[in-house]
């Protein structure tokens, strides 16, 4: 009987997700992943069953650390709407890095590989979801005491602050002007007032 390989789990999927974040699913190939994440084959496919496996624990690695960066944003926040506020300024503020040009990796895998995917469609629907609905309970709790208007509808709002997160992430790879990306912040905070 085999052994799994020990290795670092979490480093291991950070490797490989930047590979596939840099190159897309399909053009990342198991040579490269197993130089990337310094696991031999075998082992990759020892713990992960295949390279979609391994692609599919990328986005959970990815996902779930999302979820919870803007659940913490929105929570260590004065107030629900400050929280959202918050994380367009942050998301703003990358403009100039060179990191805003690799978008966002499940924004990037809905173009990349979802479409021809059921499998990683819907894994990259879990998280959106699980991210919408984070926003439609800040958006709730803002109504709730009384900071956002009452013929507000919290799920629409969540689902057009969504929208607006993955326009400005593909706008942000085009090289779009701090201006650009402010005049759009601008009317999404007119939105929520």
């Amino acid at each position: 009987m085999s052994r799994l390989a020990k290795f670092d789990r979490d480093l291991v999927l950070e490797r490989a997700m930047q590979a596939f974040w840099d190159q897309g699913y399909c053009s990342t190939s198991v040579a490269t992943l197993t130089q990337t994440t310094q696991l031999n084959p075998g082992s990759i496919y020892a713990a992960f069953e295949s390279k979609q496996g391994l692609f599919l624990a990328t986005l959970d690695h990815y996902g779930k650390r999302s979820v919870e960066e803007i659940t913490q944003t929105i929570n260590s926040a004065e107030t629900p709407l400050e929280g959202i506020r918050e994380l367009f300024r942050q998301l703003a503020s990358n403009v100039k890095k060179p990191e805003s040009e690799r978008s966002c990796f499940l924004v990037n895998t809905v173009l990349d590989a979802s479409r021809h995917n059921a499998m990683v469609r819907e894994r990259v629907n879990h998280y959106f979801d699980l991210i919408e609905s984070v926003f439609r309970n800040a958006l709730a709790s803002a109504q709730d005491n009384g900071e956002l208007a009452i013929d507000k509808n919290p799920r629409t709002l969540a689902t057009f602050i969504m929208t607006t997160i993955w326009g400005l992430r593909v706008l942000l790879v085009t090289g779009a002007d701090q201006d650009k990306v402010e005049s759009v912040l601008d009317q999404l905070f007119i939105l929520l007032d």
